[in-house]
């Protein structure tokens, strides 16, 4: 038996400057991170079939915090601030810096990173940067190329193979997919991920539904 997750049910718990501001360091954390104006607002929203979830904004850099998200006991989803833009002052980029780093390496409950980027702007600095940093954390990694109904069917599935292949050489459990909050393309492939990486939270009651058949065939 599987256990399905209702993302529909996902609701706001608390927004943190760091780590320290965080709660206790347990459960399953999935944490969600992306340049600004990746999309990353539209694909939880799209993922949770909420539309007013994650809060979107055409400024970049309007997450300024760390947001924790509630999906199921034990299991939660964390919106990591946008990074990569120009309109911040150089210190705020350098603090959001160091707590995204943070958070990656030293964050015991985060059990997988989904990195959102533009399918036509794939693969910047900073995306290398946090990918290396899961890796290293050995943390699995899911790329979204997000806005992929901007690209005719052809040129998509050529950058997705281009990206794939670069994937390759970081060396770590990195996984490609296209994705567009806008036709919901990929959001199955991405629910499904979850899923795998949400698994073990539901361990014990797969322990109990294996005993109840078992004793249910003893009599």
């Amino acid at each position: 038996m599987s256990v399905k997750i209702h993302y529909q049910k996902t609701h706001f718990i608390t927004s943190a400057p760091d780590i320290r501001h965080l709660p206790e360091d347990e459960g399953i954390e999935i944490a969600f991170a992306g340049r600004s104006n990746a999309g990353k607002s539209s694909a939880l929203n799209r993922l949770t079939n909420q539309k007013g979830l994650a809060k979107t904004s055409k400024t970049p850099g309007r997450t300024q915090l760390i947001n924790l998200f509630k999906v199921d006991e034990g299991c939660h989803i964390v919106d990591l601030p946008g990074y990569g833009f120009a309109q911040v002052p150089l210190e705020l980029k350098k603090k959001w810096q160091q707590s995204l780093g943070e958070y990656l390496q030293r964050r015991e409950c985060l059990k997988g990173l989904v990195v959102l980027m533009d399918i036509r702007h794939p693969m910047k600095d900073l995306d290398q940067q946090m990918i290396y940093w899961a890796i290293d954390s050995r943390i699995p990694v899911q790329v979204l190329l997000t806005k992929a109904d901007k690209l005719k069917s052809g040129a998509r599935k050529a950058q997705l193979l281009k990206i794939r292949k670069d994937a390759e050489s970081f060396g770590g459990d990195v996984n490609v997919d296209v994705f567009s909050s806008l036709k919901g393309l990929g959001v199955d492939q991405l629910r499904s991920k979850l899923d795998s990486w949400f698994a073990p939270a539901f361990a014990h009651l797969l322990e109990e539904d294996l005993d109840n058949d078992v004793d249910s065939n003893d009599e």
